[in-house]
């Protein structure tokens, strides 16, 4: 059942767990103290998620995004729920445009990805600080420091996937 996860016992679930490990390293990223007077470190963790959703969707099972989110919740202090709803919102929409699209290109990738950032980011916002908080220049910075690390971040999911022909 793809329900539960990949049925193939060897290249899929070696594939799905270094998948799981890169995404959790990339939300540890928010625990390596870095003083900026701006916050501006981009959410690592969905990016990673992202990265994998939009290359080879099949790896994770839709709701791995909850606990994987929830994992995030716990490490950055973000409210908890925050993440978990917002990157299933995201996976969701990203499981939507792959039903209704036969192909993309890269550009179209970032521009998914770039959006659902964006979403995050905001609706994180609305969350975790009042809206008489002005921190909408620092959540914008953060945002397009985001977007133009996604290539990055495909890049070494790329790398950590291996060959599609394998």
């Amino acid at each position: 059942m793809k329900l539960l996860g990949p049925v193939d016992d060897g290249t899929d679930r070696i594939l799905a767990r270094r998948a799981v490990l890169s995404i959790l390293a990339g939300s540890l990223v928010t625990l390596i103290p870095a003083v900026a007077k701006v916050p501006f470190l981009p959410p690592f963790g969905l990016l990673m998620l992202l990265g994998w959703r939009l290359l080879r969707p099949q790896t994770l099972p839709v709701w791995a995004a909850a606990p994987l989110g929830l994992f995030d919740d716990l490490v950055s202090g973000q409210p908890l729920g925050s993440a978990t709803l917002l990157w299933q919102i995201c996976t969701l929409m990203l499981d939507l445009v792959d039903t209704r699209l036969l192909a993309r290109d890269f550009w179209q990738d970032w521009l998914l990805a770039g959006g659902c950032i964006a979403m995050t980011l905001v609706l994180g916002r609305a969350f975790a600080t009042s809206l008489s908080a002005h921190v909408d220049t620092a959540l914008l910075l953060q945002a397009l420091v985001s977007v133009a690390l996604f290539p990055l971040a495909t890049r070494l999911c790329t790398a950590l996937g291996g060959r599609e022909d394998e």
